[in-house]
């Protein structure tokens, strides 16, 4: 059953910090010190790690076109040598019928047909109806179920049509249904609105893209002719070839899963903004095809890296480069006539996390493993075109560190060809790193549109590497993540939706803004904010919007969303380990308070609080209510609440008692929906939400 996008939610946030991270917050700020320093040069990968190797048939975007029937061994026909893994489980006989299983490989084979008779055994009337479906349709036209929310007016525009119904026919199960597309006989037309489009699925689903050299060489049986029929689904056993056609019927790979992911992958090279889900759609035929009975878990196995690879070749091939620029011309001045629900395939993150795994999970089954775990994943050569257009900011070598740290681990059965076709997550890596193995610096213009303007990367990202975010553009991290090697906003706008987007490692704001996105942003390290930079956090509880374990170097812009009702004072804004002497904000943008809230930001041991001067006792500068007395905690260590004037700061209560009187400096108007309640020039700011505030009470101690 396939799982639909569900309407993306633009306030979604992230709130639970995983545990190992919430309790190294909690210790840094408690002892009041930085977190690990970054990672030291050496623990950084170089590009010799994601250098092409060649396979003994050479590499597959050289020589695809061999993939012919006039090929029939591994060295001499690619398709049959990127599946070579299969040799290790099984042995081909002379026969269709005289084959036999490996030593290493009884295991892993008895377990692939056990699961389709488990399958067999669970599968519901709704799954039966779906493999059929799947079964009688054109793969191509069952591919654009992936366009998710466009995928009706792609089928409009492509002339896209099936004579396969939506339900099984109750005669099914002695009548065989074939597809007869449209009214022209085929599954789209190339002379429609998007031909280029349809041409270019079918230059990809070309005559060097046939799984049936591989069927043929390694004449595995269907999973039906080592079980009998029981385990095929009713309807289809019209379509089951008899076993005097058995020699030219082989199961592995899969033919239709192969079908399904180079559709999907020509589909997604047009219209990008769907790669993800037009991906798990083609996984989800290939699932199909073991629910069907038609084909087990190993032959979907290898339609899948099987397709990878020839698409891949085939857009890189120099003849399709034109093809490709008119079919994406086409594709996106389609998209751009949608309304913005269905111009994108955003997914919450329960859903991009529930399809994940599901897409994880069927790239090896859960069978028995057959190598060595751990060994470092291989980036095959062309690869990376299976992201150009959909991380358009990267160039090719960034793309192929994408591959590199989204590939799954080695040691499963058939997956770990010479190149790396096999590990190879594109699920994942369309949508962002999984991991910085060297440091990454990524440059998006908003001016240019599209995903250069506005990405997402959804990957828990791990690695020794840091993460430099410049141009125009704005990139959204979501994932829950672990890198060590720092952050630095140089420009445009990085948007963090997870308390631990933003890694372990320290955090420079030098330009453009950071935009916490989150219930409680934590920097595992030192936090430094330009004058040119801007900080951007909203107030959802008494929680601190940022958690800052080490040092804080404050300055430039601080703009702060609170919510419509007076919050709770004293609010802790921001918490850190320490603060910078003489460092403040040089000017703060409040909105969303309700009337009546007066308000200043105080600089304190622990952290910038914001409180009301209206409240009894309620001075900038003084510990918030239960504060301990001063002398208990430990020497050196941040007194919660407790001002930091003795250290040097320029807390509010420090100023305010070097006069009577506080001298205004400027006053100021604002109000009126979504308009800023207050704005410091200065160290301290006052504020009163929608009407005349008085703003930097006296004059800001001189910066060092």
């Amino acid at each position: 059953m396939h799982l639909a996008p569900s309407a993306p939610d633009p306030s979604r946030r992230r709130t639970g910090i995983p545990l190992a991270v919430a309790a190294l917050a909690v210790t840094t700020l408690a002892l009041g010190v930085a977190a690990p320093a970054n990672a030291a040069a050496d623990d950084l990968l170089d590009e010799n790690a994601i250098a092409p190797h060649a396979a003994p048939y050479g590499t597959f975007v050289d020589v695809y076109t061999a993939n012919s029937s006039a090929n029939t061994t591994p060295e001499t026909n690619p398709a049959i040598g990127v599946l070579s893994g299969m040799l290790d489980l099984w042995q081909p006989g002379a026969t269709w019928d005289t084959g036999r299983a490996t030593d290493a490989g009884a295991a892993v084979l008895d377990a692939n047909i056990a699961r389709n008779v488990e399958v067999a055994r669970t599968r519901t009337a709704a799954d039966e109806t779906a493999a059929w479906i799947f079964d009688r349709r054109h793969q191509s036209y069952s591919a654009i179920d992936g366009l998710g929310p466009a995928a009706s007016a792609f089928r409009e525009a492509m002339n896209a049509g099936t004579t396969i119904p939506d339900a099984i026919p109750a005669d099914a199960t002695t009548v065989r249904y074939d597809d007869a597309g449209n009214a022209s006989g085929r599954w789209a037309d190339p002379n429609s609105e998007l031909g280029s489009v349809v041409a270019l699925v079918d230059t990809v689903r070309g005559p060097s893209a046939s799984s049936n050299p591989s069927k043929n060489f390694f004449s595995y049986k269907r999973p039906f002719r080592w079980v009998d029929d029981s385990i095929i689904v009713p309807a289809l056993m019209p379509v089951r070839k008899p076993d005097s056609e058995a020699a030219s019927d082989g199961g592995f790979p899969s033919g239709h899963t192969n079908a399904a992911y180079l559709a999907s992958f020509a589909l997604a090279d047009a219209a990008p903004q769907y790669q993800d889900l037009l991906i798990a759609n083609a996984a989800e035929i290939g699932d199909s095809r073991i629910v069907a009975g038609m084909h087990s878990s190993l032959d979907v196995i290898g339609g899948r890296v099987l397709a990878t690879a020839l698409a891949a070749a085939s857009l890189n091939d120099p003849a399709n480069a034109e093809l490709r620029a008119a079919a994406s011309a086409e594709a996106q001045g389609l998209i751009d006539t949608l309304p913005a629900p269905a111009s994108t395939s955003t997914l919450d993150d329960a859903h991009y996390d529930a399809l994940a795994q599901q897409y994880r999970d069927r790239m090896t089954y859960g069978l028995p493993s057959t190598g060595i775990a751990g060994l470092p994943a291989r980036v095959p050569a062309g690869a990376e075109v299976l992201l150009e257009h959909r991380l358009p900011y990267l160039d090719a070598e960034q793309r192929r560190w994408v591959l590199h740290s989204t590939a799954i681990d080695s040691g499963h059965a058939v997956l770990d060809d010479p190149e790396g076709w096999g590990r190879l997550n594109l699920f994942e890596a369309s949508n962002g790193y999984g991991a910085f193995d060297t440091d990454v610096t990524v440059t998006m213009d908003a001016g240019s549109g599209g995903f250069a303007a506005a990405d997402e990367w959804r990957n828990d990202i791990d690695g020794s590497g840091s993460l430099t975010k410049d141009g125009s553009g704005t990139l959204v991290l979501s994932g829950e993540n672990t890198y060590t090697g720092g952050t630095i906003v140089g420009d445009g706008i990085v948007q963090a939706t997870s308390p631990t987007a933003l890694g372990t490692g320290d955090l420079s704001v030098t330009g453009g803004s950071l935009v916490e996105a989150t219930s409680g942003l934590a920097v595992g390290g030192d936090f430094t904010q330009a004058k040119d930079a801007a900080l951007e956090l909203s107030v959802e509880n008494a929680a601190p919007a940022l958690s800052i374990a080490g040092t804080a170097t404050l300055g430039g812009t601080l703009r702060v969303d609170l919510p419509a009702e007076a919050p709770t004072s004293p609010l802790r804004l921001i918490a850190y380990g320490a603060r910078a002497a003489d460092t403040t904000f040089d000017a703060v943008e409040l909105t969303g308070a309700g009337a009546g809230f007066d308000g200043a930001l105080d600089y304190r041991a622990d952290g910038v609080y914001l409180v009301d001067v209206t409240a009894p006792g309620e001075t900038p500068g003084t510990p918030a209510p239960g504060t301990p007395a001063p002398g208990i905690p430990a020497p050196g260590v941040p007194m919660p609440g407790a001002s930091d004037t003795a250290a040097g700061g320029d807390s509010a209560a420090a100023i305010g008692t070097s006069a009577a009187r506080p001298t205004p400096d400027r006053i100021a108007r604002t109000g009126g929906e979504g308009s800023p309640i207050g704005l410091l020039i200065g160290g301290v700011l006052l504020v009163s939400a929608g009407g005349v505030v008085l703003l930097s009470r006296l004059r800001r101690l001189a910066r060092r």
